[in-house]
């Protein structure tokens, strides 16, 4: 009975992933197809709809606006657009936030900015794993950091959540990991990395 229950944890442990997954992956595509299906509906005859037009819509669409982007006439009007949004207050808040949080991670090359460091707590020999968000603080009110610092994000495990320190260039390390390991590794615990089942199967 105990092999029994222990090949069960496993099967158990290897599908549920794979249906989280899934579920996560056709929630979305479903949420999207709804809300967008229902506009295109209202410009084409409900007989010649076929489903997932939604779907396509939607990506030719952020395709189209990722183009319209590269011109700066759009790009002006999108900016000040923006501004009009950035004047109401909750708006803000929750604009802001996303939009800085998602552009600091779509950024690529070996910019310092969300460069992936290794944190030690003084005293403890405890070391944490982090981000750098911000070298310049020069912008921001006196008193929040100091030419000789950086801020760091430090994530939480299993959780969203985590602190913004500020702390001495000379006091973090800088680790050879990509922003998309670092982050999977600290949400996961640290229990695996795919770089480890990259090297494992090799």
């Amino acid at each position: 009975m105990k092999m029994i229950g222990k090949i069960f944890i496993t099967g158990l442990f290897t599908v549920l992933p794979i249906l989280a997954t899934a579920y996560l992956i056709v929630w979305f595509f479903s949420g999207a197809e709804r809300l967008i299906g229902a506009q295109v509906r209202w410009l084409i005859p409900d007989e010649r709809y076929l489903a997932g037009m939604g779907i396509a819509v939607a990506l030719v669409g952020v395709f189209l606006i990722g183009i319209l982007m590269h011109m700066w006439l759009f790009r002006e009007l999108f900016n000040r657009a923006e501004r009009v949004l950035l004047e109401i207050p909750l708006v803000r808040s929750i604009y802001t936030a996303l939009r800085d949080l998602l552009g600091l991670f779509a950024r690529h090359g070996d910019d310092l900015p969300m460069q992936v460091v290794s944190v030690e707590l003084p005293g403890s020999g405890m070391r944490l794993l982090g981000f750098i968000t911000r070298t310049d603080f020069s912008s921001l009110p006196e008193g929040i950091g100091r030419d000789s610092e950086v801020a760091v994000y430090l994530p939480m495990s299993y959780m969203i959540g985590g602190y913004t320190v500020f702390l001495p260039r000379a006091s973090v390390t800088p680790v050879n990991m990509s922003r998309e390991e670092a982050m999977k590794f600290v949400v996961t615990a640290g229990i695996r990395s795919s770089t480890e089942r990259h090297t494992a199967k090799t």
